[in-house]
C-alpha cells in the first residue's frame, strides 16, 4: 500500500474506537433503576475530567514547552475561552431548548463532539509529518498515536450514546449519535493534513479550549445531576471510579507510552522542523 493509504487507515482508527465505544448501548437493558442511571452519569463526569486533564491540558502544556512559549499561557488562554464559549452556548441553549433533559444532552454532545476536533488534529499532524518523509516520522510512530486515542475514546463514545438512550432515544439513534461525535476526528486530521503549517502553533490553544468546554458542561450539567434531589453518592462514586480507572486503564495497557510520551516525541520532532524550515509538506 502507498502512504496516502496507510495514512488514511490510520486516521481513521480514532473514529473506529468512538463508534466501538458506542455500539455499548446496543447490550443496554431497557429499564435502567434511577440509582444506575446516577452511576452513569457519575461515569460521564469521570471520563470528561480526566479526558480533560490528562489528554488535553497535560499535552498543551507540553506542546507549549516545544514550541519555546510560556508553558502555562495556551492552556490558561484556551481553557478560559472554552468556558466562556460554553456559557454563551449555554445561555443561548436555554431560551431555544425548554426541556432541560434536552439542554443537558446536547450540551454534553457539543462538549464531546468539540474535544475531538483538536485529538483529530493531533494524528493529523503526525500523519502530516509521516507523508512529508522529511520531518523523522515513521509509520509505527504515527499509527501508534492514533491507536492510543482510539483506546481513549471507547468510553467517550459510550458517555454519548448510554444517555441518550436513558433519556428516550431508540437503541439505533443513540448509537448513530455516538458514532456522529466522533466524525470530526478523522475531518480535523485531514484538514490538519493539508493546513498543518497553520494548525500547528494554535494546537495547544485548541487542546485546552476543547478541555475548558468539558469542564465547564461537568460542572454545570452533570455535577448537578449525579445528585439528584435525593443527594445520592452513587454519582460521586461513579465518577471517582471512572476518573482513577482512566488513567489506571491508560498503564494498563501501555496508552501513557503508546500517546502521550509518543505525542511528545512527535512534537518535538515536528515543531523542530516547521519552525526551522517554515513548512512540512
Amino acid at each position: 500500500m502507498n502512504k496516502e493509504l496507510y495514512s488514511l487507515i490510520g486516521i481513521l482508527i480514532p473514529f473506529i474506537g468512538t463508534s466501538l465505544g458506542s455500539s455499548l448501548v446496543l447490550f443496554m437493558k431497557k429499564n435502567m433503576s434511577e440509582k444506575f442511571q446516577k452511576v452513569i452519569v457519575g461515569f460521564a463526569a469521570g471520563v470528561m475530567i480526566a479526558a480533560s486533564v490528562w489528554s488535553l491540558i497535560l499535552p498543551s502544556v507540553e506542546m507549549a514547552e516545544n514550541q519555546g512559549v510560556v508553558a502555562w499561557l495556551p492552556a490558561t488562554v484556551g481553557l478560559i475561552l472554552g468556558v466562556f464559549f460554553l456559557i454563551v452556548i449555554n445561555i443561548i441553549a436555554e431560551k431555544l431548548e425548554h426541556k432541560k433533559n434536552g439542554k443537558k444532552l446536547n450540551m454534553l454532545m457539543f462538549s464531546v463532539t468539540l474535544h475531538n476536533i483538536p485529538e483529530g488534529m493531533a494524528v493529523g499532524v503526525s500523519f502530516a509529518a509521516y507523508l512529508a518523509g522529511n520531518a523523522g516520522i515513521e509509520l509505527f510512530e504515527a499509527m501508534l498515536l492514533a491507536i492510543g486515542i482510539a483506546i481513549q475514546n471507547i468510553p467517550e463514545g459510550a458517555i454519548i450514546s448510554m444517555p441518550l438512550k436513558m433519556n428516550g432515544k431508540s437503541k439505533g439513534k443513540a448509537f448513530l449519535y455516538g458514532v456522529l461525535s466522533g466524525v470530526v476526528e478523522p475531518i480535523g486530521a485531514i484538514i490538519t493534513v493539508l493546513l498543518v503549517n497553520i494548525v500547528v502553533p494554535i494546537l495547544p490553544y485548541l487542546l485546552s479550549f476543547a478541555a475548558g468546554a468539558m469542564l465547564f458542561v461537568v460542572v454545570e450539567e452533570l455535577v448537578p445531576e449525579m445528585h439528584g434531589n435525593n443527594k445520592s453518592s452513587l454519582g460521586v462514586i461513579g465518577f471517582t471510579i471512572r476518573f482513577c480507572s482512566y488513567d489506571d486503564f491508560r498503564y494498563c495497557f501501555r496508552i501513557n507510552n503508546i500517546k502521550y510520551r509518543i505525542s511528545s516525541y512527535l512534537n518535538r520532532k515536528i515543531f523542530l522542523y516547521v519552525y526551522k524550515n517554515n513548512e512540512l509538506i
